[in-house]
Protein backbone atom coordinates (compact mmCIF):
# COMPACT_ATOMS: atom_id res chain seq x y z
CA UNK A 1 0.00 0.00 0.00
CA UNK A 2 2.93 2.53 0.90
CA UNK A 3 4.37 1.25 -2.51
CA UNK A 4 1.23 2.75 -4.23
CA UNK A 5 0.89 5.67 -2.13
CA UNK A 6 4.54 6.66 -3.35
CA UNK A 7 4.11 6.26 -7.21
CA UNK A 8 1.02 8.39 -7.03
CA UNK A 9 2.53 10.83 -5.06
CA UNK A 10 5.54 11.11 -8.22
CA UNK A 11 4.74 11.70 -11.86
CA UNK A 12 7.30 11.17 -13.92
CA UNK A 13 7.59 14.17 -16.77
CA UNK A 14 10.57 15.44 -18.64
CA UNK A 15 12.63 18.80 -17.75
CA UNK A 16 12.50 19.74 -21.58
CA UNK A 17 9.52 18.31 -23.32
CA UNK A 18 10.98 19.47 -26.58
CA UNK A 19 14.91 18.26 -26.17
CA UNK A 20 15.09 14.80 -26.97
CA UNK A 21 17.83 14.87 -24.52
CA UNK A 22 16.05 15.98 -21.51
CA UNK A 23 16.16 14.68 -18.34
CA UNK A 24 13.32 12.86 -16.49
CA UNK A 25 11.04 15.26 -14.46
CA UNK A 26 10.03 14.13 -11.02
CA UNK A 27 7.41 16.39 -9.51
CA UNK A 28 6.79 15.22 -6.31
CA UNK A 29 3.51 15.94 -4.79
CA UNK A 30 1.22 14.93 -1.35
CA UNK A 31 1.20 15.68 1.55
CA UNK A 32 4.46 15.01 2.85
CA UNK A 33 6.28 17.16 0.57
CA UNK A 34 3.80 19.79 1.43
CA UNK A 35 4.92 20.03 4.99
CA UNK A 36 8.46 19.16 4.10
CA UNK A 37 8.59 22.55 1.90
CA UNK A 38 6.91 24.36 4.51
CA UNK A 39 9.49 23.23 7.48
CA UNK A 40 12.10 23.85 5.22
CA UNK A 41 11.45 27.73 4.30
CA UNK A 42 10.43 28.33 7.70
CA UNK A 43 14.23 27.25 8.53
CA UNK A 44 15.45 29.36 5.57
CA UNK A 45 13.59 32.28 6.24
CA UNK A 46 14.58 32.03 10.18
CA UNK A 47 18.36 31.08 9.20
CA UNK A 48 18.31 34.44 7.32
CA UNK A 49 16.62 36.62 9.96
CA UNK A 50 18.20 35.50 13.15
CA UNK A 51 21.80 35.55 11.20
CA UNK A 52 20.85 39.27 10.10
CA UNK A 53 20.16 40.25 13.34
CA UNK A 54 23.72 39.21 14.42
CA UNK A 55 25.45 40.90 11.74
CA UNK A 56 23.21 44.15 12.20
CA UNK A 57 24.07 44.27 16.11
CA UNK A 58 27.79 43.74 15.57
CA UNK A 59 28.10 45.89 12.43
CA UNK A 60 26.05 48.62 14.68
CA UNK A 61 26.68 48.61 18.09
CA UNK A 62 30.63 50.06 19.00
CA UNK A 63 30.70 48.04 21.87
CA UNK A 64 30.87 44.45 19.89
CA UNK A 65 33.48 45.90 17.88
CA UNK A 66 35.76 43.22 19.35
CA UNK A 67 37.61 40.64 17.50
CA UNK A 68 35.78 37.39 19.01
CA UNK A 69 32.89 39.51 17.35
CA UNK A 70 34.21 39.63 14.13
CA UNK A 71 34.56 36.20 14.16
CA UNK A 72 30.97 36.08 15.36
CA UNK A 73 30.10 38.53 12.18
CA UNK A 74 32.24 36.23 9.71
CA UNK A 75 30.38 33.43 10.54
CA UNK A 76 26.92 35.25 10.70
CA UNK A 77 27.63 36.18 7.09
CA UNK A 78 28.40 32.63 6.14
CA UNK A 79 25.04 31.47 7.59
CA UNK A 80 23.18 34.21 6.47
CA UNK A 81 24.06 33.60 2.84
CA UNK A 82 23.53 29.85 3.65
CA UNK A 83 20.07 31.02 4.61
CA UNK A 84 19.93 33.38 1.24
CA UNK A 85 20.88 31.31 -1.14
CA UNK A 86 21.92 27.32 -0.40
CA UNK A 87 18.75 26.46 1.05
CA UNK A 88 16.34 27.74 -1.30
CA UNK A 89 18.27 26.10 -3.75
CA UNK A 90 18.23 23.00 -1.93
CA UNK A 91 14.27 23.20 -1.38
CA UNK A 92 13.77 23.71 -5.47
CA UNK A 93 15.32 20.37 -5.92
CA UNK A 94 13.67 18.99 -3.67
CA UNK A 95 10.45 19.82 -5.21
CA UNK A 96 11.71 18.88 -8.53
CA UNK A 97 14.52 17.10 -10.23
CA UNK A 98 15.32 19.23 -12.95
CA UNK A 99 18.13 22.03 -13.07
CA UNK A 100 16.81 24.77 -15.69
CA UNK A 101 19.80 27.67 -15.11
CA UNK A 102 22.50 25.86 -17.75
CA UNK A 103 25.61 24.49 -16.34
CA UNK A 104 27.43 27.98 -15.63
CA UNK A 105 24.75 28.77 -13.16
CA UNK A 106 25.05 24.75 -11.85
CA UNK A 107 29.19 25.71 -11.46
CA UNK A 108 28.42 28.55 -9.67
CA UNK A 109 26.01 27.12 -7.30
CA UNK A 110 28.36 24.40 -6.34
CA UNK A 111 31.23 26.82 -5.97
CA UNK A 112 29.27 29.28 -3.60
CA UNK A 113 27.70 26.54 -2.03
CA UNK A 114 30.97 24.80 -0.96
CA UNK A 115 32.67 28.33 -0.40
CA UNK A 116 30.05 29.52 2.08
CA UNK A 117 29.85 25.97 4.30
CA UNK A 118 33.69 25.71 4.32
CA UNK A 119 34.18 29.34 5.45
CA UNK A 120 31.35 28.34 8.52
CA UNK A 121 34.61 25.54 9.80
CA UNK A 122 37.55 27.73 9.34
CA UNK A 123 35.74 30.32 11.73
CA UNK A 124 35.31 27.84 14.16
CA UNK A 125 38.72 26.98 14.01
CA UNK A 126 39.70 30.71 14.03
CA UNK A 127 37.13 31.33 16.96
CA UNK A 128 39.19 28.68 19.25
CA UNK A 129 42.51 29.87 18.64
CA UNK A 130 40.48 33.11 19.84
CA UNK A 131 39.65 31.42 22.78
CA UNK A 132 42.34 29.95 23.71
CA UNK A 133 44.85 32.91 23.63
CA UNK A 134 41.85 34.89 25.75
CA UNK A 135 42.57 32.28 28.39
CA UNK A 136 45.76 31.22 28.56
CA UNK A 137 47.23 35.08 28.06
CA UNK A 138 44.54 37.02 29.46
CA UNK A 139 47.09 40.21 30.25
CA UNK A 140 48.60 40.09 26.57
CA UNK A 141 45.30 38.93 24.58
CA UNK A 142 44.44 42.78 23.70
CA UNK A 143 48.18 43.49 21.84
CA UNK A 144 48.44 39.86 20.39
CA UNK A 145 45.29 39.84 18.53
CA UNK A 146 43.83 43.24 17.20
CA UNK A 147 40.80 43.56 14.91
CA UNK A 148 43.26 44.65 12.22
CA UNK A 149 44.81 41.56 12.61
CA UNK A 150 41.85 39.36 13.27
CA UNK A 151 40.36 41.17 9.95
CA UNK A 152 42.80 39.49 7.96
CA UNK A 153 43.17 36.29 9.21
CA UNK A 154 39.19 36.18 8.19
CA UNK A 155 40.57 37.78 5.21
CA UNK A 156 42.73 34.95 4.66
CA UNK A 157 40.44 32.55 5.70
CA UNK A 158 37.51 32.96 2.84
CA UNK A 159 40.47 33.27 0.28
CA UNK A 160 41.76 29.79 1.21
CA UNK A 161 38.38 28.38 0.84
CA UNK A 162 37.55 29.98 -2.54
CA UNK A 163 41.10 28.43 -3.91
CA UNK A 164 40.42 25.49 -2.56
CA UNK A 165 37.06 24.88 -3.68
CA UNK A 166 37.75 26.28 -7.10
CA UNK A 167 40.98 23.21 -7.30
CA UNK A 168 38.45 20.95 -6.14
CA UNK A 169 35.76 21.82 -8.58
CA UNK A 170 38.49 21.51 -10.97
CA UNK A 171 39.92 18.05 -10.63
CA UNK A 172 36.42 16.79 -10.56
CA UNK A 173 35.99 18.61 -14.10
CA UNK A 174 32.79 20.93 -12.30
CA UNK A 175 34.89 24.64 -12.74
CA UNK A 176 34.08 24.95 -16.63
CA UNK A 177 30.51 24.43 -17.90
CA UNK A 178 32.19 22.11 -21.04
CA UNK A 179 34.12 20.23 -18.34
CA UNK A 180 30.68 18.98 -16.48
CA UNK A 181 29.56 15.25 -17.04
CA UNK A 182 25.68 14.91 -17.43
CA UNK A 183 23.91 11.86 -18.88
CA UNK A 184 20.97 14.01 -19.82
CA UNK A 185 19.71 18.00 -20.13
CA UNK A 186 18.84 19.60 -17.63
CA UNK A 187 20.93 17.73 -15.10
CA UNK A 188 23.03 19.46 -12.54
CA UNK A 189 25.02 16.92 -10.23
CA UNK A 190 28.81 16.48 -8.85
CA UNK A 191 29.90 13.06 -8.90
CA UNK A 192 33.15 13.26 -5.97
CA UNK A 193 36.01 11.46 -6.54
CA UNK A 194 36.61 9.19 -3.89
CA UNK A 195 40.23 10.34 -3.47
CA UNK A 196 39.32 13.86 -3.05
CA UNK A 197 36.73 12.61 -0.40
CA UNK A 198 39.53 11.76 1.56
CA UNK A 199 41.31 14.66 0.86
CA UNK A 200 38.27 16.60 1.82
CA UNK A 201 37.94 14.27 4.80
CA UNK A 202 41.62 15.09 6.08
CA UNK A 203 41.89 19.24 4.58
CA UNK A 204 38.31 20.65 6.14
CA UNK A 205 37.34 17.64 8.67
CA UNK A 206 40.12 15.85 10.37
CA UNK A 207 42.84 18.65 10.88
CA UNK A 208 40.39 21.27 11.77
CA UNK A 209 38.07 19.58 13.86
CA UNK A 210 40.94 17.60 16.03
CA UNK A 211 42.76 21.03 16.23
CA UNK A 212 39.62 22.67 17.60
CA UNK A 213 38.88 19.86 20.02
CA UNK A 214 42.23 19.85 21.21
CA UNK A 215 42.10 23.49 21.62
CA UNK A 216 38.84 23.33 23.67
CA UNK A 217 40.80 20.63 26.21
CA UNK A 218 43.30 22.95 26.40
CA UNK A 219 40.72 26.13 27.07
CA UNK A 220 38.99 24.15 29.87
CA UNK A 221 42.10 22.81 31.66
CA UNK A 222 43.22 26.64 32.01
CA UNK A 223 39.83 27.48 33.00
CA UNK A 224 39.86 25.24 35.94
CA UNK A 225 43.04 26.03 36.77
CA UNK A 226 42.20 29.23 36.87
CA UNK A 227 39.26 28.94 39.18
CA UNK A 228 41.24 27.36 41.59
CA UNK A 229 43.72 29.73 42.17
CA UNK A 230 41.11 32.52 42.41
CA UNK A 231 39.39 30.45 44.78
CA UNK A 232 42.48 30.62 46.95
CA UNK A 233 42.76 33.92 47.26
CA UNK A 234 40.24 36.67 49.07
CA UNK A 235 40.75 40.01 48.14
CA UNK A 236 39.45 42.47 46.14
CA UNK A 237 41.78 42.50 43.17
CA UNK A 238 41.33 38.77 43.01
CA UNK A 239 37.57 39.16 43.28
CA UNK A 240 37.79 41.36 39.82
CA UNK A 241 39.64 38.77 38.22
CA UNK A 242 37.18 36.17 39.28
CA UNK A 243 34.72 38.61 37.18
CA UNK A 244 36.86 38.33 33.81
CA UNK A 245 38.17 34.81 34.30
CA UNK A 246 34.10 34.20 34.67
CA UNK A 247 33.36 35.99 31.37
CA UNK A 248 36.09 34.09 29.32
CA UNK A 249 34.96 31.05 30.76
CA UNK A 250 31.58 31.63 30.08
CA UNK A 251 32.32 32.76 26.28
CA UNK A 252 34.62 29.63 25.60
CA UNK A 253 31.87 27.44 26.76
CA UNK A 254 29.24 28.98 24.59
CA UNK A 255 31.49 28.37 21.52
CA UNK A 256 32.01 25.05 22.63
CA UNK A 257 28.75 24.51 22.51
CA UNK A 258 28.73 25.95 18.88
CA UNK A 259 31.36 23.69 17.84
CA UNK A 260 29.35 20.58 19.49
CA UNK A 261 26.71 20.99 17.41
CA UNK A 262 28.99 21.83 14.00
CA UNK A 263 30.98 18.53 14.62
CA UNK A 264 27.19 16.92 15.23
CA UNK A 265 25.98 17.88 11.94
CA UNK A 266 29.05 17.45 9.84
CA UNK A 267 30.25 13.81 11.49
CA UNK A 268 27.46 11.85 9.63
CA UNK A 269 28.06 13.07 6.28
CA UNK A 270 32.02 12.73 6.32
CA UNK A 271 31.36 9.10 7.41
CA UNK A 272 28.90 8.41 5.27
CA UNK A 273 31.07 9.30 2.11
CA UNK A 274 33.26 6.72 2.85
CA UNK A 275 31.09 3.91 2.67
CA UNK A 276 30.91 4.21 -0.96
CA UNK A 277 33.31 4.67 -3.74
CA UNK A 278 31.79 8.24 -5.32
CA UNK A 279 29.66 10.85 -3.73
CA UNK A 280 26.87 12.69 -6.11
CA UNK A 281 24.39 14.94 -5.35
CA UNK A 282 21.09 12.68 -6.80
CA UNK A 283 22.11 10.55 -4.12
CA UNK A 284 19.39 10.37 -1.34
CA UNK A 285 22.41 10.50 1.56
CA UNK A 286 24.07 13.64 -0.04
CA UNK A 287 20.97 15.17 0.08
CA UNK A 288 20.04 14.57 4.04
CA UNK A 289 23.22 15.37 5.28
CA UNK A 290 23.76 18.50 3.49
CA UNK A 291 20.47 19.91 4.66
CA UNK A 292 21.74 18.55 7.82
CA UNK A 293 25.09 21.05 7.37
CA UNK A 294 22.73 23.48 6.40
CA UNK A 295 20.83 23.41 9.39
CA UNK A 296 23.88 23.89 11.26
CA UNK A 297 23.46 27.92 10.08
CA UNK A 298 20.15 28.26 11.66
CA UNK A 299 21.25 26.55 15.17
CA UNK A 300 24.42 29.07 15.51
CA UNK A 301 22.26 32.11 16.09
CA UNK A 302 20.10 30.08 17.90
CA UNK A 303 22.92 29.11 20.73
CA UNK A 304 23.43 33.15 20.49
CA UNK A 305 20.30 34.16 21.24
CA UNK A 306 20.06 31.71 24.44
CA UNK A 307 23.78 32.51 26.20
CA UNK A 308 24.61 35.88 24.68
CA UNK A 309 23.11 38.40 27.01
CA UNK A 310 24.31 41.04 24.58
CA UNK A 311 22.79 39.80 21.14
CA UNK A 312 18.91 39.82 22.78
CA UNK A 313 19.21 43.12 24.03
CA UNK A 314 20.77 44.25 20.46
CA UNK A 315 17.40 41.97 19.02
CA UNK A 316 15.50 44.29 21.27
CA UNK A 317 16.79 47.54 19.76
CA UNK A 318 16.39 46.32 16.76
CA UNK A 319 13.34 45.22 16.35
CA UNK A 320 11.80 48.27 18.25
CA UNK A 321 13.72 50.19 15.86
CA UNK A 322 15.49 51.88 18.53
CA UNK A 323 18.75 51.95 16.34
CA UNK A 324 17.06 54.59 14.08
CA UNK A 325 17.87 57.07 16.90
CA UNK A 326 20.74 59.46 16.79
CA UNK A 327 24.00 57.93 18.99
CA UNK A 328 22.41 54.37 19.30
CA UNK A 329 25.57 52.91 18.23
CA UNK A 330 26.91 54.09 21.80
CA UNK A 331 24.14 52.32 23.74
CA UNK A 332 25.12 49.72 26.51
CA UNK A 333 24.44 46.06 25.22
CA UNK A 334 25.74 44.78 29.05
CA UNK A 335 23.43 47.38 31.47
CA UNK A 336 23.44 43.73 34.06
CA UNK A 337 27.41 44.21 34.44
Amino acid sequence: MDNIEYRQNITTQYCFPGNNASCRKEVRGGHVYIVLFIVLSCISVCTVILNLLVIISISHFKQLHTPTNLLILSLAVADFLVGLFVMPMKILQLLDSCWYLGKLACALTKLINGILLLASLFNLVFIAVDRYIAISDPMLYSTRVTPLKMSLSIIMGWSFCLVYVLVFMYFNNHLYPAQMYTTCYGECVVFVKFSWTIANMVVFFLTPCSSILILYSLIFNVARWQAKAVRSVKNSHVHGAKISNSSETKAAKTLGIIIFFYLAFWIPFYISSLTVTGLTTLSILWTVFTWLMAINSFVNPMIYAIFYPWFRASAKYILTCRICESSSSELSLYREH
